[in-house]
């Protein structure tokens, strides 16, 4: 018999389930799923350790393609059934994967509810800023002016910022990554595996059919180095194909500096992945303003859900149901 400390050994493709998978060709969930199967394969526990609870979207197929314990649930839902199982059987590792217009639409109180209260979920929330499964309307993550089923003439809603949603309720564990980049999705998966709390993943993930050039300048060699910034504990906030601009903080507010490579000033920011009022500034970076922000932004420890619920159950002991509801202060009605 195994020790319950002993890491097994696994690969990707034992992750793997035998069903067909139907997405899109050249989709960026399929290089959500080989990551995922990677990621579990890495953490050495056993299959049926882990949940994978989805909603509703293209997005939302992806626990059929792994060979774990799973549930299609419906519309926004997802984290409150994810919440029910993690609570039922904290020992397994419980992931949620949803989309912009699951997570943010309809699910957003669920959502928001399970972040606020740190419960120990993996939240994989796929960012292709269209409702693609119902055929390309706008969602709350669309941006201003652009034009789709439901809005023809350019949407004029002001978009949804998911890092700063999580950032805001106090999430412990936040992180942005690009579906091109398996480095560091698996950099991050690995990490928000290994963390108690929420975990918030958001991933640019293109769509092929609506959004085909959504991220492209975020893909393009000679320019994302300009226009997206790495975010890593510990190191200065310094971007740039010759890595001679960085970030600094003055009067309150952030500016980027120019710089010759390889002196950099004093006044650029050390990223400290704890600090999470400078988390949720970075949260608002946006451009061509300033450098798209990836990597780890927030990563810090508190109490789970679970936990304090556990704490709870073993200070109340054995509890008599008949005492409570035939004791003080019940009353009849006649």
């Amino acid at each position: 018999m195994e020790s319950s400390k002993t890491k097994l050994k696994y690969t990707a493709k034992d992750f793997a389930s035998k069903c067909p998978v139907k997405w899109c060709p050249g989709c960026g969930d399929f290089a959500v799923l080989a990551q995922m199967q990677r990621t579990f394969a890495n953490m050495g526990i056993p299959h049926e350790k882990f949940a994978v609870i989805s909603g509703i979207g293209c997005s939302s197929r992806l626990p059929y393609y792994l060979n774990t314990y799973g549930f299609h649930t419906i519309h926004g839902r997802a984290p409150a059934v994810a919440s029910g199982v993690k609570l039922a059987n904290p020992a397994l590792s419980v992931w949620v994967v949803t989309g912009d217009g699951d997570a943010l639409s309809i699910g957003g109180n669920h959502a928001l509810h399970t972040i606020r209260r740190n419960i120990g979920l993996k939240i994989i929330l796929l960012n292709n800023r269209i409702y693609a499964l119902t055929k390309g309307q706008a969602s709350p993550t669309t941006k201003m002016g652009v034009i789709t089923k439901s809005s023809p003439s350019g949407t004029i809603d002001y978009p949804f910022t998911p890092l700063r949603f999580a950032i805001g309720l106090d999430c412990t564990f936040v992180a942005r990554v690009l579906d091109t980049d398996m480095t560091m999705m698996g950099h991050v998966f690995e990490a928000a595996a290994k963390h108690q709390g929420t975990a918030f993943v958001e991933i640019f993930q293109r769509c092929l059919a609506f959004t085909n050039i959504e991220f492209d300048h975020f893909k393009d060699k000679d320019k994302r180095d300009d226009i997206m910034i790495c975010v890593e504990h510990g190191k200065p906030l310094v971007f740039g194909k010759n890595k001679d601009k960085g970030i600094a903080i003055k009067d309150y507010k952030p500016e980027i500096i120019k710089f010759q490579h390889g002196k950099i000033p004093s006044e650029v920011v050390i990223y400290d992945e704890t600090n999470t009022e400078l988390a949720y500034l970075l949260s608002g970076f946006f451009y061509p303003d300033m450098p798209v922000p990836v990597g780890i932004l927030k990563n810090v420890e508190k109490p789970s859900y679970e936990e304090l619920l556990k704490n709870k159950e073993d200070e109340a002991g054995d509890i008599n149901l008949k005492e409570i509801l035939e004791g003080p202060g019940v009353w009849e009605m006649n």
